[in-house]
């Protein structure tokens, strides 16, 4: 049986955290039990457990209703400006990422942001960090109203690559996308870091010199 050759790469298909930028949940949750004057145990529990964090992602709750489910869950008042510093301000720019995203826009590759994501972390990296004008689109969880690995926001995704799955390279930090990523016929690795990004995308002849 021949070996069969991959498609050549049109587009790049990327996650967000801990691809471009590093983030930290338990930093999250220690400044916004801060800002709600609330005991850790408590913030951990409705954002995860109770899933609050996840409804948001997927934009089933609104800013606003985020902050006043809280309001709700830990009987007091708070402050909305307070409690967006404190839930957004998580990330750090994932330096060895930057030049190689330079690089595929240089050369025409389409590159497209796949992230489960809420508004608030959203809206912040693109106020704080000089990233995501390099990308020509985003599919965002709380847009699509489904996260990963959910089918509907794959399906989202495939109608915005504008070219096949096999000519689509996707790298995320969490295998279970990667597997569903390649379940659509995408050509897809898990990110561990940029050094072992550049090999798996130069054996399908996307450049990754500076």
């Amino acid at each position: 049986m021949p070996v069969r050759t991959p498609s050549p790469v049109r587009t790049l298909l990327i996650d967000l955290g801990n691809v471009l930028l590093h983030f930290s949940h338990a930093r999250m949750c220690v400044q916004m039990a801060e800002a709600c004057r609330a005991p850790l145990a408590d913030l951990e529990r409705i954002l995860f457990n109770e899933q609050l964090q996840r409804r948001f992602e997927r934009g089933e709750v609104s800013e606003d209703g985020f902050r006043q489910t809280l309001e709700k869950e830990l009987g007091r008042a708070i402050d909305a400006g307070a409690l967006r510093v404190a839930g957004a301000d998580i990330f750090t720019v994932n330096e060895p990422m930057v030049p190689l995203l330079d690089r595929w826009k240089r050369d025409g590759y389409r590159l497209v942001l796949l992230s489960n994501t809420c508004v608030t972390h959203y809206e912040w990296v693109l106020a704080h960090f000089d990233l995501l004008h390099r990308f020509d689109d985003c599919v965002l969880s709380y847009r699509v109203g489904a996260a990963k690995p959910e089918e509907a926001i794959f399906r989202a995704a495939l109608e915005t690559i504008q070219c096949s799955p096999a000519e689509c390279f996707y790298t995320d930090d969490i295998e279970e996308y990667v597997l569903r990523g390649r379940s659509f016929g995408l050509q897809a690795e898990v990110f561990r870091d940029a050094a072992t990004l550049k090999p798996q995308l130069e054996r399908l002849g996307v450049n990754c010199g500076e």
